[in-house]
């Protein structure tokens, strides 16, 4: 968590952005990065349900990431399912 409140409005977590010079689709998430008790880097991608992955170090974990995304993205194509869900931004006030 960031700790910074947020604005209420839905942020876009995964947008699909046009590669130059490629027919194929370049598409940005944003990934939460956490370290467990044991040291290990542990990041999550929330628009993709269920896509977690973890490394050694912070680099590692965001390379590992990348494949996760990339097969969860492929999984819930073959199954016919929404790639990404919707998330929102809420602010809390304390």
């Amino acid at each position: 968590m960031s700790g910074r409140g947020g604005s209420g409005r839905d942020r876009p977590l995964g947008q699909l952005v046009p590669a130059a010079g490629s027919r194929m689709s370049e598409m940005k998430f944003v990934v939460t990065v956490e370290r467990d008790e044991d040291g290990v880097f542990v990041v999550e991608c929330p628009a993709v349900p269920g896509c977690v992955s973890q490394g050694r170090t912070e680099e590692e974990a965001l390379r590992n990431i990348q494949d996760a995304i990339r097969e969860g993205l492929a999984v819930r194509a073959e199954r016919g399912m929404p790639l990404t869900v919707t998330t929102h931004e809420v602010e809390i006030t304390s």
